[in-house]
């Protein structure tokens, strides 16, 4: 009797030790988030082994595949091994939701639609629900970081850079690419469009207070509300506004104290609708 109260309290020990354990490996985990900016360039073996263990716990429940970006050549912000779930692992073969996809194909179309989001943080899908695919993307960039890339990425390609590789020439004249605004817009665009497509995303939740976000004179990035040539026409647009970095920074300012601090929806560059 007193050998089984023994083991009993033993076992209890260990179950309350090893929750200890793994809450503060949580608390761990998430203090080095929170204090640490993410580069696919710079991996310690503490992220390694975190990234090992996030596609361990993947595999518990799904069939997936890789999007390769080891050195950040497709995101400098994302994964080095980017997550594609197909299905969920199930007992029976009923009612699963295989997908269509082909990862050679979505890894093709992420390639050359990744200049047309904001630091290339392209359209990837995070979350598998019912065989759909929610998706994290950064808003559209803007034509001044437009040009900037694809003038880096081509030099530094030796002229063979994806983004042009489709149908057309890259045009070898400076004064045809400084007047060819909208031929780059739908250029860029129309493979940011194909990747949407390619996903079945139907609804685009536009988180933007603005149509677009002006920094030194400069639109930098926009809204799919404020595109020109309505390319997003054919998706539904889910104005859900939510406040950006900058207003975070007052926060951060403020010692992390929310006491007080209001966001002023009144304020000229919010333009929404809900």
């Amino acid at each position: 009797m007193m050998a089984a109260s023994s083991s009993s309290a033993a076992g209890g020990f260990t179950a309350s030790g090893l929750s200890v354990r793994k809450s503060e490996e949580i608390a761990d985990l998430i203090d080095l988030f929170s204090k640490t900016q993410y580069r696919a360039k710079e991996i310690t073996p503490r992220v390694e082994a975190i990234e090992k263990r996030c596609l361990e716990l993947f595999a518990r429940d799904y069939k997936y595949s890789v999007i390769h970006n080891s050195n950040g050549e497709v995101c400098g912000h994302y994964p080095r091994q980017i997550v594609f779930l197909e299905y969920e692992c199930t007992d029976g073969e009923t009612d699963r939701f295989e997908s269509t996809v082909q990862i050679s194909k979505l890894q093709d179309l992420v390639n050359r639609s990744k200049l047309a989001r904001c630091r290339g943080r392209f359209v990837c899908p995070v979350i598998l629900y019912n065989g759909k695919h929610i998706c994290r993307s950064s808003t559209l960039a803007g034509w001044g970081e437009l040009y900037g890339r694809t003038g880096y990425n081509y030099i530094f390609s030796g002229g063979s850079d994806d983004t042009w590789t489709e149908s057309e020439e890259v045009p070898e004249d400076d004064s045809a690419v400084r007047n060819g605004d909208s031929q780059l817009f739908d250029k860029v665009r129309g493979h940011d469009i194909k990747l949407l497509r390619y996903l079945s995303v139907r609804y685009i939740c536009d988180l933007m207070v603005e149509n677009k976000k002006v920094k030194f004179g400069l639109n930098v990035t926009s809204s799919e509300k404020a595109d020109k040539a309505q390319r997003y026409a054919d998706f539904t647009l889910l104005s859900v506004p939510y406040p950006g970095c900058e207003f975070f920074k007052d926060y951060k300012d403020r010692d992390y104290t929310a006491e007080g601090l209001v966001f002023n929806w009144n304020q000229v560059q919010s333009v929404f609708s809900l």
